[in-house]
């Protein structure tokens, strides 16, 4: 017997109309061809997004106007990325989608990896989850799913404690009550447990033949990035060493 309310009532399993709605199939267009010109869409800039937004759209069109708003100043290949992985995201999408999404990512990962907004590139892991043609690329991207879902989540939670993603929580305001189910204490001073989390992703992105790259490439911009939770705890133990070395 529960002794506490439910975060969620009706348990996880309630959750499953809202994640299956998120997932409806987007109807409107198909994908281009196979054989499509990728080179002459990189250099095919977009159009500027029309306000406000025509009537009568498909669910396709909206979503290619929105992305007009967002991929400004980007190339035709940088939309047809985005609608590739906007499908691949959905139950169900036109035939061809996956066989275009892995013909992209091998022909123009260079390209890709140096164009797209890192949004995009975080996308474009995760959707190698479900499309990968090894088990090694889709066990590695879905493990790079959970990391970024999480630190979504925790990044989302920490703007409402007032400070910038840049400024550190301080050791001595530390509320040392219980972590949740029973979890052990982290040491954020001396603790492993980012080492646990990330040097497998990046050891497994050694060998995993499609994703490697792009994996190795989040990760060094995670770790070039000076607002994330990693980065707060190393501004915490810098500080903790200074202060214990004098």
């Amino acid at each position: 017997m529960r002794d506490t309310p439910e975060t969620f009532p009706g348990g996880i399993a309630s959750l499953l109309p809202q994640y299956q709605k998120r997932r409806a199939l987007l109807t409107g267009a198909d994908v281009p061809p196979l054989d499509v010109n990728f080179q002459a869409l990189a250099a095919m800039p977009l159009p500027p997004q029309k306000l406000p937004r025509p009537e009568g759209l498909s669910r396709v069109e909206k979503k290619r106007h929105m992305l007009l708003g967002e991929l400004a100043g980007h190339s035709e290949l940088a939309m047809l990325h985005a609608m590739l992985v906007s499908h691949l995201r959905k139950h169900t999408y036109p035939e061809g989608t996956p066989a275009l999404f892995l013909r992209l990512w091998a022909e123009e990962e260079d390209w890709l990896l140096g164009n797209l907004p890192t949004r995009w590139l975080i996308s474009a892991v995760i959707t190698f989850a479900d499309v990968g043609q090894t088990e090694a690329d889709r066990n590695l991207a879905a493990r790079m799913n959970m990391l970024f879902s999480l630190m979504k989540i925790y990044e989302a939670e920490r703007a409402f404690s007032g400070k910038a993603p840049q400024e550190p929580f301080r050791t001595q305001d530390r509320n040392k009550s219980p972590l949740p189910m029973g979890m052990k204490d982290f040491s954020v001073l001396q603790g492993d447990l980012e080492a646990n989390l990330l040097a497998p992703l990046w050891r497994d992105a050694q060998t995993a033949p499609h994703i490697g790259p792009l994996t190795c490439h989040l990760l060094d911009r995670l770790n070039c990035d000076d607002g994330t939770v990693f980065r707060r705890f190393a501004m915490m133990r810098e500080k903790a060493a200074k202060l214990h070395s004098t």
